[in-house]
């Protein structure tokens, strides 16, 4: 009973962690790119060997400090939502959030081989790697359904679309 009604929670987490996941893997090469278009090519080759020569403790401090710079931009972003800036909050938080993966992969590129050596990281990246195929195979059935619907018999909605879309439009002016 307790698991039924938990479902919800679940795939709306599995949901957020896909993003997030998805993110991490279409960001990475845009990252790539700029590091490619930008002399980042050599800060990330400095970056390699300095991050060589720490100890994996203090090779999490470098993968961790990106991160810090970014909150104020977050708080500008809350700062801007509460002042009812509404698609400037919403670009700035975005914006953050794009920025803050992106710099978290391209330092988490450099930093992982020596970060894994910590048995504790290894283990959550381990953790990290099952939740992420666990919340794919949660929500993958959820997306094939999905498709389906929209697919219908490829000659526009389907049968069973359209009643659903009834039945919902029904129980809205009966609820008035």
């Amino acid at each position: 009973m307790l698991r039924r009604l938990l479902q919800p929670v679940w795939v709306l987490l599995a949901i957020i962690f896909l993003i997030e996941a998805w993110l991490w893997d279409h960001l990475e090469p845009v990252v790539a790119r700029v590091v490619a278009l930008i002399p980042l090519a050599r800060f990330k080759a400095w970056l390699a060997e300095r991050v060589d020569a720490l100890s994996p403790a203090m090779t999490l401090i470098v993968f961790a400090v990106p991160i810090i710079p970014l909150f104020p931009l977050k708080l500008v972003g809350l700062w801007l939502l509460t002042h009812e800036y509404w698609t400037s909050a919403v670009f700035t938080i975005l914006f953050a959030k794009m920025l803050g993966v992106g710099v978290t992969a391209f330092v988490f590129d450099v930093t992982r081989d020596k970060l894994l050596e910590m048995h504790w990281f290894e283990r959550i990246y381990d953790l990290v790697l099952r939740v992420r195929a666990k919340a794919t195979a949660l929500v993958e059935p959820i997306k094939r359904r999905i498709r389906e619907l929209i697919k219908g018999n490829r000659e526009g909605w389907s049968a069973r679309t359209l009643r659903l879309i009834q039945r919902f439009r029904k129980s809205v002016h009966e609820a008035r």
